[in-house]
């Protein structure tokens, strides 16, 4: 089984989703979750993993240069042997550094067409503009801030969604689906991309 390590900094409702599905959906005997780590002590989903018998550990950003940080994250991806990582509502920006030692290895998920918006925000941004439907992007991680290769996207229909917290509650809906696909077509060899 292909293992993975997940990054949060909050509740982490896409690294529920996915390990789960490594229980008993569809990433099941295809991937294991073998860490999941957070840059914030009291973040809600390190609490949330260890319920779901996945070992946690907090690498703090606090107060610490990014190098160190970074170093200090890659030691412990490297202790539990993680062949990809995942970002679950990671909120730091990872450095070419870190970028170059996972190269191709880095997935990340956004709330938008990362053609069309970046950065934080994209479902207040898909309410604001008053869009039909928005879309989910999967795609890897490079230097840049969601500008990575697109690897899927899924529409969400947002027709009818009168307040921002419909269009939110619908996208992460699709989001703790879609994820899950898309790292399943990656473990499978079903989504290909070079080195």
């Amino acid at each position: 089984m292909t293992p993975i390590g997940i990054l949060i900094s909050g509740r982490g409702s896409n690294m529920e989703a996915i390990v789960r599905n490594t229980h008993d959906g569809i990433l099941r005997g295809l991937c294991n979750v073998e860490v999941v780590i957070s840059n914030v002590q009291t973040a809600p989903g390190l609490s949330i993993a260890r319920g779901l018998g996945v070992s946690t550990e907090v690498v703090s950003s606090a107060s610490k240069k990014r190098r160190r940080f970074e170093e200090d994250m890659i030691e412990v991806l490297q202790r539990y042997g993680v062949d990809y990582v995942v970002l679950a509502g990671f909120m730091r920006i990872l450095s070419p550094h870190f970028i170059r030692r996972y190269r191709n290895r880095i997935i990340n998920i956004h709330p938008a067409d990362t053609e069309r918006f970046r950065g934080l925000g994209g479902y207040d941004w898909a309410f604001r503009q008053r869009l039909a439907a928005t879309k989910i992007t999967v795609h890897l991680v490079d230097e840049g801030v969601d500008t990575g290769r697109i690897l899927a996207q899924r529409e969400v229909d947002l027709r009818g969604a009168e307040t921002l917290a419909e269009v939110e509650r619908r996208g992460l809906a699709a989001e703790h689906e879609f994820y899950s696909e898309v790292l399943r077509g990656i473990v499978r060899g079903d989504i290909r991309f070079g080195e």
